[in-house]
């Protein structure tokens, strides 16, 4: 049988408990470079700031319904600001989370196509960069599948429950780059 459609939306404040839900399942966080204990308050206050006026980040939800027929958030993505430089507005950062019940069913490849399309078509992007370990491998294949290439290998790069781990830098430039045509001839 097949799982339920997956739907695609902005995150609000009202989702802070599904993020503090899903970014601290213990089958989720190792894979994460987050800390554990992150609270809902914690997580609103972000989700408060991403919807700032200005505020260029793009964070998305994926939803779905289960089995009861309740629509529950699934997955969270983002695009976020990678530097405040001028020289660097045209890269932003990817971040990935799905919950540890619906990984394996297309959540994370739907949030990916989402920021993906964004980026391309609205976004102003020509860099998407993200990092992960370097032994996640489904996560892996999925950036891969998506256009991201491996730029990097980082040894010891972060701590996850006591212990230095490798990651991977990867990143994926836009496809076909805008371009304005020519000013006609008078």
């Amino acid at each position: 049988m097949n799982p339920p459609p997956i739907h695609i939306r902005r995150a609000t404040t009202q989702d802070a408990a599904a993020f503090a839900r899903i970014l601290g399942h213990p089958d989720v966080l190792p894979n994460l470079m987050q800390l554990p204990y992150a609270t809902e308050e914690r997580w609103k206050a972000k989700l408060t700031e991403a919807q700032a006026l200005g505020n260029p980040d793009l964070q998305l939800v994926a939803e779905r319904a289960g089995a009861d027929g309740a629509v529950r958030v699934v997955g969270t993505a983002g695009l976020h600001v990678v530097s405040a430089a001028v020289r660097r507005r045209h890269a932003m950062s990817v971040g990935l989370a799905v919950a540890a019940d619906a990984q394996g069913q297309g959540v994370g490849r739907a949030l990916m196509q989402a920021l993906c399309d964004f980026a391309d078509q609205w976004g102003q992007v020509l860099r998407m960069e993200l990092q992960v370990y370097a032994d996640n491998a489904r996560a892996i294949a999925l950036y891969r599948s998506m256009g991201f290439v491996q730029e990097g290998l980082h040894r010891g790069h972060a701590l996850r429950a006591g212990q230095y781990v490798d990651s991977l830098s990867m990143a994926r430039l836009h496809p076909s780059p805008p371009r304005m045509a020519a000013w006609p001839s008078a």
